[in-house]
C-alpha cells in the first residue's frame, strides 16, 4: 500500500509529458487555422507525399493518445484530492466541487479567449460525474467501467461500421473558419467561438462517457499502485507497457489508412489504449537516472500543468493566426514539429523558473485562493 503523503514523481512527470504532447496534435489545428482536416485522413484516397506523411506519423504518436493520458492523470488527482478528504476526515465531495466548479469557469474562459477546442469544461463536467460513483464505493466505480467504457466502444464501433459501408464519418474542413482564423482580428474570433458555442463543444460533450472511462481508469491505476516506485508498481507499468507495444500499437497504426474510415476509432477508441503504454514506457524511461534533470523538468510541467497548457494555446495562437505572426497555412510539416518542440522546451524552462521563485504555477495560485476563499466563507 502506498505511503498517502508520499508524493510520487512519476505523476507529476506524466502529466506534464501528457500536457506537452497535447500540443502536438493542437499544434496542427493552430498550423492550419482550425481546418480539422489535417489531423485526419478523409482527404486521402491514395498515400501521402513526405510533408503529410511526417503530419501523420506525429499524429500516430500523439493525436489521441496524450489526450486520453492527460484524461487518466486528471483521474489520478481525483483519487489524490478523495484519498486527502478522507484522511482529513472530511465531506467528499465537499471542497472538490468548487475546485471543479473553478476548473469549469477557467475553462470557458480559456474556450472564449484562446481556444475553441478546450478540455477543461469536458473534465469540470466529467469530474463532478465521477467525484459521485467515487463516493458511491468500489462496486459502483466497476459498474460504471463495464456500463459506460461499453457504451462509449459500442457508439466508436457503430461509427466504424457505417465509415466502412461509405457513410463520411470523418471531421471536416472549413473555409469560413479558416479565413476568420487567417485574416479576422482577435475580437472577430472571440465572436466566432461565441456564436456557435454549441458547434464547438460538440466533441467536448461527445467524448463525456469516454472521460468518464478514463477517469475512473486513473482513479483504479491509483489504487492498485501502479505509479508507486516499488517492485509492484514497476510489475503493473510493465504489464502497461505491454498491452501498448503489442495492441495499442498495432490499432493506432490504422490511421495510416487513407479515407477516412478509421479516423474516430483511432482517436476515441485505440488511442486510449496507447495511453496506456505510454505510463508503462515513461515509468520504464524514468529508471535512467543519467537524464534525471529531464524528468525534473516534465515533473516541473505536470505540477502547473494547467498555465502551460493555457500558456501553450496562447503562444501557438500568437504564432499562427492573422492577428499575430500570421504563420498559418505557410510552414511545412517539419517546419511545426520544430516549433512544437520549441515551444515545448519553453514550456520546460518556464516551468524550472516559476517553481523556482514562485512554487507553484499563475493559475494553480488563483484556483488555490479562489477555492480557499469560497471555502472559508
Amino acid at each position: 500500500m502506498m505511503q498517502h503523503n508520499q508524493r510520487l514523481p512519476l505523476i507529476d512527470i506524466l502529466r506534464g509529458f501528457a500536457v506537452l504532447g497535447t500540443l502536438g496534435t493542437n499544434i496542427w489545428i493552430f498550423a492550419y487555422l482550425g481546418d480539422l482536416s489535417y489531423i485526419t485522413t478523409s482527404n486521402y484516397s491514395g498515400w501521402w507525399s513526405f510533408d503529410d506523411f511526417l503530419r501523420m506519423f506525429v499524429l500516430f504518436l500523439v493525436n489521441g493518445k496524450l489526450l486520453g493520458l492527460l484524461t487518466i492523470m486528471f483521474g489520478v488527482g481525483l483519487q489524490l484530492k478523495y484519498q486527502q478528504s478522507i484522511r482529513k476526515g472530511n465531506a467528499w465531495p465537499g471542497v472538490y466541487i468548487w475546485t471543479v466548479l473553478f476548473l469549469f469557469v477557467e475553462g470557458f474562459i480559456h474556450f472564449t479567449l484562446v481556444m475553441e477546442y478546450d478540455i477543461l469544461m469536458s473534465y469540470a463536467v466529467t469530474a463532478i460525474i465521477v467525484a459521485f460513483i467515487v463516493k458511491a464505493g468500489d462496486k459502483a466505480i466497476h459498474r460504471a467501467l463495464y456500463l459506460i467504457g461499453g457504451f462509449h466502444a459500442l457508439i466508436i464501433l457503430l461509427i466504424l461500421v457505417s465509415a466502412l459501408l461509405g457513410a463520411n464519418m470523418s471531421l471536416p474542413g472549413n473555409d469560413s473558419i479558416v479565413s476568420i482564423y487567417q485574416h479576422g482580428s482577435w475580437f472577430e474570433q472571440i465572436h466566432n467561438r461565441i456564436t456557435n458555442f454549441w458547434f464547438f463543444r460538440t466533441e467536448a460533450i461527445f467524448i463525456i462517457p469516454m472521460n468518464i472511462f478514463l477517469f475512473l481508469m486513473g482513479v483504479k491505476l491509483m489504487r492498485n499502485g501502479v505509479f508507486s516506485p516499488d517492485e509492484h508498481g514497476r510489475h503493473l507499468r510493465k504489464k502497461l507497457m505491454s498491452i501498448g507495444i503489442y495492441i495499442g500499437v498495432p490499432l493506432n497504426l490504422l490511421i495510416f489508412i487513407p479515407g477516412g474510415a478509421f479516423d474516430f476509432p483511432v482517436r476515441y477508441l485505440f488511442a486510449p489504449i496507447l495511453s496506456l503504454g505510454y505510463i508503462g514506457i515513461l515509468g520504464k524511461l524514468i529508471e535512467y537516472k543519467k537524464v534525471d534533470w529531464l524528468w525534473q523538468r516534465f515533473g516541473q510541467v505536470g505540477k502547473m500543468s494547467l498555465s502551460c497548457y493555457v500558456l501553450q494555446n496562447i503562444m501557438a495562437s500568437i504564432i499562427f493566426y492573422g492577428w499575430g505572426f500570421g504563420l498559418g497555412g505557410k510552414l511545412t510539416s517539419l517546419e511545426v514539429i520544430v516549433i512544437w518542440i520549441v515551444l515545448s522546451l519553453f514550456q520546460l524552462f518556464i516551468a524550472h523558473i516559476c517553481l523556482k521563485h514562485f512554487h507553484v504555477g499563475p493559475l494553480e495560485w488563483l484556483r488555490k485562493h479562489a477555492v480557499q476563499a469560497i471555502a472559508h466563507k
